[in-house]
């Protein structure tokens, strides 16, 4: 990869600034000093320094984020904030991209990353990735749900979900649940509840995957996944 390029890509500056960080002395690869932006170097295997400070590249990133209500699962919106906005420039360089879609109120697990081939596993409806998510029911839910759900419910639209695993936290008035389906469908939790005629007042996603939300995370934060966690998922797929 050229030198210049590499610099851009990493948001260091456009390819006409980059040119003038060589021109001034500012890029050793090797400790060496690198003037010519056509310089070819091995990210992976080269020590590239900008004024003294080591530059790290990666290929791929991968963040979890807590996602916060009122933000859009989205690369970008003119009307509304994305969760895009809330990464800090150094991951936003990367151009990573939201794995899936929360709705705008729901909040809970995301994954952001630039891999586009493990996004695509999955979401991929073949993979049958399980989503889990825990919700606040206006209603009582009842083992009759629960079997309704066991063997999927007809939504609005005439479509039939897969089976869904649903579970039981607090039953009464309001009702907590944890409910993990293999499906995607737009709003498709609010809807599965509807067909049951219960509502949804509180949505979170706690596990995609092998993938469990850190729960230290306060909403709107995020963290790179570890290496073991980028690892399951990976694993997961070949499963």
């Amino acid at each position: 990869m050229r030198i210049d390029k590499l610099l851009a890509n990493l948001g260091f500056g456009s390819r006409k600034e980059v040119k003038k960080l060589l021109k001034d002395g500012a890029v050793r690869v090797n400790d060496a000093v690198v003037k010519d932006p056509k310089v070819q170097v091995d990210p992976n295997k080269d020590l590239v320094t900008l004024n003294g400070e080591t530059i790290e590249y990666k290929e791929f990133i991968y963040l979890m984020m807590n996602k916060p209500p009122g933000v859009l699962s989205a690369t970008e919106d003119y009307a509304g904030e994305t969760v895009i906005d809330l990464l800090e420039m150094e991951d936003q360089v990367y151009e990573p991209f939201p794995v899936g879609r929360l709705d705008k109120d729901t909040e809970g697990l995301l994954l952001i990353t630039n891999d586009g081939q493990l996004a695509h596993r999955l979401l991929s409806p073949k993979k049958h990735v399980p989503k889990t998510y825990f919700a606040v029911i206006d209603g009582e839910v009842t083992e009759s749900d629960i079997d309704a759900f066991g063997r999927g419910v007809t939504l609005d639209d005439g479509y039939e979900t897969k089976p869904g695993q649903l579970k039981i936290l607090k039953s009464g008035i309001r009702s907590d649940i944890e409910l993990t389906i293999t499906e995607g469908k737009f709003h498709q939790v609010k809807r599965m509840f509807e067909a049951v005629g219960k509502r949804v007042v509180y949505l979170k996603r706690i596990s995609m995957g092998s993938l469990l939300l850190d729960e230290t995370l306060e909403l709107g934060e995020y963290r790179e996944l570890t290496d073991e966690e980028v690892e399951m998922l990976r694993d997961y797929q070949v499963k």
